[in-house]
This record gives structure tokens, C-alpha cells and sequence, in this order.
């Protein structure tokens, strides 16, 4: 018989980080979620990491050189999360025809496209 779950609420911050890095990563959201999941378990019951210091890194308040080497590899695969996120709530080529500004791309051979702002 298959075993159902109850629905959870998540935080939108969450559910959109979810969407972003589940795209980046081939899972689908609920995958996603559940890999943190896991990963946040695993943290937290292992005497070897030390997730203070890993929050406290990602809060900007401790030093990442101080962290050993799992806890550096936590803190970039956060930050690539957080990256991967804010990269798709980017859209520069709107901003800058909103302000009637110009700006320039590289195209998929290298060469530089000026884009010329409109009025």
C-alpha cells in the first residue's frame, strides 16, 4: 500500500530556491526539498560538521578559512544555491530598456552585440 504525506506549507523563499536549484540540478521540487532535507538531517546529527559555524559563515558573520573542509564544501554547494537564485530573478536587458539605457551582450561566437537604448 503507498504511503501519502501530509501537505507542508514552506516559506515562498524556500519553495522559489527549490525551483531554481530542482531546474539546475534534473530533480523535480518535492526531490529538491527532500535532498535539503536529508542534508540539513545529516548535518545536524553529524559530530564531525560543525553546522554553527556553517550558519554562521552563511550569515556573514564567521570566517569561511576557519571551517574545515566539509563544512567549505556545505558553504559553496549554499552558495551556489543562492547563486542559481537570484541569477533567475535577473533580467538586465528589461532593466536597462526600462531606463532607456544600452548595454552590450557576447553572442553564442564571441562577438560583442550592442543593444542601443531606446527611448
Amino acid at each position: 500500500m503507498a504511503r501519502t504525506t501530509p501537505p507542508t506549507r514552506l516559506p515562498a523563499d524556500v519553495y522559489e530556491s527549490a525551483v531554481a536549484a530542482a531546474g539546475v540540478t534534473s530533480r523535480t521540487v518535492p526531490q529538491q526539498i527532500a535532498h535539503w532535507a536529508r542534508i540539513g538531517r545529516e548535518l545536524e546529527m553529524s559530530p564531525r560538521v560543525n553546522h554553527r559555524e556553517i550558519i554562521r559563515v552563511l550569515a556573514g558573520t564567521g570566517s569561511y578559512d576557519t571551517l574545515g573542509e566539509q563544512e567549505q564544501a556545505i558553504v559553496r554547494e549554499e552558495w551556489t544555491a543562492r547563486q542559481s537564485t537570484l541569477r533567475g530573478t535577473l533580467n538586465y536587458a528589461d532593466e536597462f530598456t526600462a531606463n532607456g539605457e544600452s548595454y552590450s551582450e557576447i553572442d553564442e561566437n564571441g562577438n560583442v552585440v550592442v543593444y542601443p537604448a531606446r527611448s
